[in-house]
């Protein structure tokens, strides 16, 4: 059953993975309501066989699944080198910001709290796919021998795949699209995060440092340049 579910020919794939689904029935229900083909699993192993079965273009899941960390699906989408990249949407009930910074920091594109409205979700789920839709039709980023590329969601230099992924992926893709040009905190916050509300600036520093010490191995680090008293910015070198 599982198998001709997801071999649904239909692009606006949605998979919510949570412990509970009967929390999620309304979520589904509506996004079914304007479109989508929506899949809810309580059990993690099979999950990870639906993304490997049938990639959907989004994962909804639950940041306390059992049996399942929310970042082997991404492992798992990775492993299998699709040609597009897998958005990811944590829900969780807990809200404080160390645990959102975390989740964000750790590869998902976007956070959203328990209890949550249908309305705020959907409006989240729209911003990151929009998001994947941009993505999609840019062009490789290339400066010198480091290269972006948005189709497979992989980073190279000198011939070396380097480990970008989630907000530091982002950062470094949005900054890579405007060289030269100069990002205080705020329009970071709004481009990369999506203007999330729980997300104060020390999370721009922190993944700047953090892209800074994945390119620093083959020497990019100073590519990415802070600019006192205003933001970053990136700089062929």
């Amino acid at each position: 059953m599982l198998a001709s579910m997801l071999a649904a020919e239909n692009q606006k794939q949605i998979l919510i993975v949570d412990r509970d689904v009967a929390t999620v029935e309304p979520l589904r229900q509506h996004l079914k309501h304007v479109g989508f083909v929506v899949l809810a699993i309580s059990d993690g192993a099979a999950a990870v066989v639906a993304v490997e079965l049938r990639p959907p273009q989004l994962v909804i899941v639950d940041w306390n699944m059992p049996g399942l960390a929310p970042l082997e699906l991404l492992e798992c989408v990775r492993k299998a080198r699709l040609v597009q990249p897998l958005r990811l949407i944590i829900l969780s009930d807990l809200s404080g910001e160390h645990e959102i910074v975390s989740g964000l920091n750790m590869g998902a594109d976007d956070y959203i709290a328990k209890p949550f409205s249908v309305r705020e979700a959907v409006a989240r789920i729209n911003a990151v796919l929009r998001a994947r839709r941009h993505d999609t039709n840019r062009a490789a980023l290339s400066f010198d021998s480091l290269t972006l590329n948005t189709s497979t969601n992989r980073v190279t230099a000198q011939g070396a795949v380097l480990n970008v992924r989630g907000a530091e992926y982002r950062l470094l893709e949005f900054l890579m699209s405007h060289p030269g040009k100069t990002f205080n905190r705020t329009q970071l916050l709004a481009q990369v995060w999506a203007g999330n509300a729980e997300i104060d600036e020390r999370t721009v520093d922190v993944n700047v440092q953090r892209l800074r010490k994945i390119l620093a191995a083959p020497g990019y680090e100073a590519c990415i340049q802070t600019v006192r008293g205003f933001g970053y910015r990136f700089i062929e070198r």
